[in-house]
């Protein structure tokens, strides 16, 4: 056996990795004092209402078994009472929504809708929210910044145009990084949003508002948007389902300032819920019209003529390497499917993805939108004034932010040998896949961490942007939670348009695994 230097420096890295973890682990768990989560109880009545699907409470409305104003109450009554524990909402509930759902029911009473209307309204009465980078129309529009505390959107996204509609109603919006560019949802206008799992912990970013929100039970389901992983890294942390649609599948107008006519970009919209079995009639509603036939939601996918891959890590030093409780996940995963199928999950080996996180920098810097003049909501800023500013307590940016503005005056990466990795990398995932293969892939080393940790060690979410920069739908999946209490999870990544066949297999992993698994105390 040859003695090999780069086998020695990765040993050390891996050393390095699992200490500063636990490093950190142990100094922000006590600095952040005793483990408390959402343990706010629920009548029997409430809990019946709010931990069910959006699905069942659209076919209970519809049935006249249940009121569309009943459902909003409970909800918007559970957002006043839950929502000073996570600090999840810019604005909401809103009291016009218990009007609409009390107009929804005196319609349906009265029976005023035609078979056509309720055709049209699958999700009739049922409550959403929706994070606040993505307009509501005359509903604040902050992006997280102070310098916007009571700016109002005009108009509707097209996202939330075309849930209201299908029908469903709008009850509130949710916290969000400043302009959406952090890992963690955090501001100088509402605050840190906290995890329900564990208030001191992560709930991811973009979306975390929206995962917070939807894994308490606040909410029927929200709509999120995801340029690096930001449905998918909130979905993992808040232990909820997530997907991130085929590139260009829904129109963007309306989401963070965008015109819905970017044709270049990493960014997509798709829904969030506690359910796998929403996903699917959510993207039914926002997806572009022409796409309808292309997805072919409706299409039964055969499990059992699926081809299955997973990859063991994406190669990266950079980021945490795979703990024990995550691989375990990925066994039980592999072991399903192939018990399923009769058939080997085969492992993969893709090209180049020890570049994911320098692949995602450079194809940022290749977006329609400037994230340093969003940030300064129209005028460019000084990252070192802004530095100065946050070192004498007067800033009114998170350190995120800052950091954000300081990555734009580090050197650029490689432009020649980033465009050739993507196209390499995506090149091979698409011919393994095909049109009727899936990828499992890890959602993360390890479940949330602490507030503050992404700080120090951030580029473990290079497992959920490589798919941004490739443009491939994901759904992300709970699997349970770990030995802290914290949700697991995994992604199930598909070919371009083949977005049925990751909602599919994540349905079949809710039905074998269980999903979502309440961060609060059920009544029997």
């Amino acid at each position: 056996m040859s003695f090999s230097w780069s086998t020695v420096l990765e040993a050390l890295i891996y050393i390095v990795h699992i200490i500063s973890d636990r490093l950190l682990e142990i100094i922000l768990g006590w600095y952040l004092g005793q483990r408390k989560s959402v343990a706010t109880p629920l009548s029997l009545e409430q809990q019946s209402i709010v931990t069910k699907s959006a699905v069942e409470l659209a076919q209970l409305i519809r049935e006249k078994k249940l009121k569309s104003y009943d459902i909003c109450k409970a909800y918007c009554d559970r957002i006043e009472t839950v929502n000073r524990d996570i600090n999840a909402i810019v604005d909401g509930p809103f009291p016009e929504a218990l009007q609409q759902a009390q107009e929804i029911d005196q319609k349906l009473e009265a029976n005023e809708f035609t078979p056509e209307e309720l055709k049209d309204k699958p999700f009739l009465g049922v409550p959403f929210t929706t994070k606040d980078s993505t307009a509501v129309a005359n509903k604040l529009h902050t992006l997280g910044l102070v310098a916007r505390r009571s700016v109002r959107a005009p108009n509707d996204a097209e996202c939330v145009r075309l849930m209201k509609e299908s029908g469903a109603i709008i009850i509130a919006t949710s916290n969000v990084p400043e302009v959406n560019k952090w890992i963690e949802t955090r501001n100088k206008l509402i605050g840190c949003t906290n995890n329900p799992y564990d208030l001191r912990r992560s709930v991811g970013g973009s979306s975390g508002g929206e995962a917070s929100l939807i894994a308490a039970s606040c909410t029927g389901f929200g709509l999120g948007t995801d340029i690096g992983g930001s449905i998918r890294i909130p979905a993992f942390n808040c232990g909820v389902f997530g997907h991130k649609p085929s590139a260009l599948a829904v129109n963007m107008a309306g989401c963070t300032f965008r015109t819905g006519k970017e044709k270049e970009t990493m960014v997509a919209a798709g829904p969030m819920s506690r359910y796998a079995t929403d996903l699917r009639p959510i993207l039914k509603v926002i997806i572009e019209p022409h796409l309808q036939a292309v997805l072919k939601l409706d299409t039964e996918v055969d499990l059992k003529k699926v081809r299955y891959f997973y990859v063991a890590s994406n190669g990266m030093l950079q980021c945490n390497p795979i703990n024990r409780e995550t691989e375990r996940v990925m066994y039980n995963v592999r072991k399903h499917f192939e018990t399923l199928t009769g058939k080997e999950v085969r492992l993969a080996n893709l090209p180049h993805m020890e570049l994911s996180g320098k692949m995602w920098r450079y194809w940022m810097t290749q977006e329609p939108a400037n994230f340093n003049l969003l940030l300064g909501d129209g005028v460019e800023l000084n990252p070192f004034v802004e530095l100065f500013k946050k070192l004498l307590g007067q800033s009114d940016y998170t350190m995120a932010a800052i950091y954000s503005l300081i990555d734009g005056l580090l050197p650029k990466e490689k432009e020649s040998l980033i465009r050739s990795a993507t196209k390499k990398c995506k090149q091979a995932l698409c011919e393994l896949l095909g049109d009727d293969g899936v990828l499992f892939f890890h959602s993360s080393p390890r479940t949330a961490p602490f507030h503050y940790y992404p700080l120090v060690k951030f580029l473990d979410f290079s497992y959920f942007s490589l798919f941004n920069v490739l443009r491939l739908p994901v759904t992300q999946v709970p699997m349970g939670l770990d030995s802290n209490g914290m949700p697991l999870g995994v992604q199930v990544v598909s070919n371009d348009k083949n977005d049925r066949l990751c909602l599919a297999v994540a349905e079949e992993l809710e039905r074998a695994f269980g999903g979502w698994v309440p961060p609060f105390p059920l009544k029997q």
